[in-house]
């Protein structure tokens, strides 16, 4: 893929100091994500494997992410008949899951988990001036090292320093990055799941497509290549968003394909910044009427505060990558943001409904 001047030109434009959202909705109010009450969430996984061969193993994530600001895991529970079962960790990441064994025999393993997290908007002031704030040596490392799927070397680096040049600080860095990815991506309806997240793909066949664990995780990449630590956030979306977004949120309690990952850059001075480059592109295909261009008002308000701020109608699962499931005879998984089962036979497709059957359903709890 060529990148021209122009190209990174383009992606250095300042967006405007505010922007108001169209009167589409009465329900619609500016996007202005900022932190105020923090709000209390249940969901339950339900896992149904229709065509056990021999042992059954699950994997079913479960929150596992703590921060203070923004966001707090609750207890797990289950109901899994005939099995063994344990929330276990990954040991590089500190990603929880529950990991359930039925023996062999078993007609139809089922289990069901029931898990509580809170959480409150995020938002980060760019304007402020820096502060103190840092990560430590060994974080530094971790979230600028390389993945199976993001290398930092090669096209990434080539790419990334193409996007930067010129850039006066590590906050303008990232926000270059953050606009060449709006600028150049686009939201692919026909990619299956969140995409896999192979961005050395993207850039060496030209086809920036795909979403969410693809965009972001280019943006993820392109930042580590600059010597920004990143991470991608792997979660899931449990309720409608109060911006009016019809987009950015489901529209039931249903939530099996609400599946979403997001993005961090850290800063020093200015801690993890929010970056969500991802669904600003989900907003542009799928906000009403459909395929808005970027100059469009509910474009550019999603665009402005998704580099900064996040709306926290979200779970956040964790920040693990090359995931090795515990007890499994299969390959590593890119990521853990969908529930895994394997049988004799292998592991199964998560998304596919035929051999695996799963349903999450989300309520938010009043306290």
């Amino acid at each position: 893929m060529k990148i021209t001047r122009r190209d990174v030109l383009a992606s250095a434009v300042a967006l405007p100091a505010a922007v108001a959202l169209p009167g589409r909705a009465k329900a619609e109010t500016a996007f202005i994500a900022k932190p105020g009450s923090w709000r209390a969430f249940e969901i339950v996984t339900r896992i149904e494997v229709t065509k056990p061969e021999g042992k059954v193993q699950a994997w079913i994530p479960v929150p596992s992410v703590n921060e203070a600001e923004w966001f707090k895991s609750g207890e797990s529970t289950w109901v899994a008949a005939n099995a063994e079962a344990a929330i276990k960790t990954d040991a590089k990441s500190g990603a929880k899951m529950l990991h359930a064994v039925w023996p062999e025999g078993t007609s139809a393993p089922v289990v069901e988990v029931t898990s509580r997290f809170s959480s409150r908007d995020r938002s980060i002031n760019l304007s402020a001036p820096p502060s103190a704030t840092t990560i430590s040596a060994e974080d530094r490392m971790r979230y600028t090292a390389a993945t199976e799927l993001i290398p930092v070397t090669g096209l990434v680096k080539e790419t990334a320093d193409k996007i930067t040049a010129g850039a006066s600080s590590d906050l303008d860095k990232a926000r270059k990055i953050y606009n060449w990815v709006v600028d150049n991506t686009f939201r692919n309806p026909k990619t299956r799941g969140c995409g896999l997240g192979d961005i050395t793909f993207l850039l060496k066949s030209g086809d920036l497509s795909g979403k969410c664990a693809d965009l972001n995780a280019l943006f993820v990449g392109l930042a580590r290549a600059s010597g920004l630590p990143a991470r991608d956030i792997y979660g899931l979306r449990v309720a409608p968003s109060k911006f009016g977004y019809k987009s950015l949120g489901p529209s039931t309690a249903v939530v099996t394909k609400s599946q979403h990952c997001r993005a961090d850059v850290f800063v020093d001075g200015y801690d993890w910044i929010p970056a969500d480059p991802a669904d600003v592109r989900k907003v542009v295909l799928e906000e009403p009427p459909g395929n808005l261009p970027l100059s469009d008002a509910k474009v550019s308000a999603a665009r402005q505060t998704l580099f900064g701020a996040y709306e926290m109608n979200w779970l956040a699962y964790n920040f693990a990558s090359d995931v090795a499931l515990p007890g499994s005879s299969g390959p590593k998984i890119a990521f853990l943001m969908y529930p895994q089962a394997e049988t004799a036979a292998g592991r199964l497709d998560c998304l596919d409904p035929d051999a695996m059957k799963y349903t999450i359903m989300a309520k938010e709890l009043t306290t």
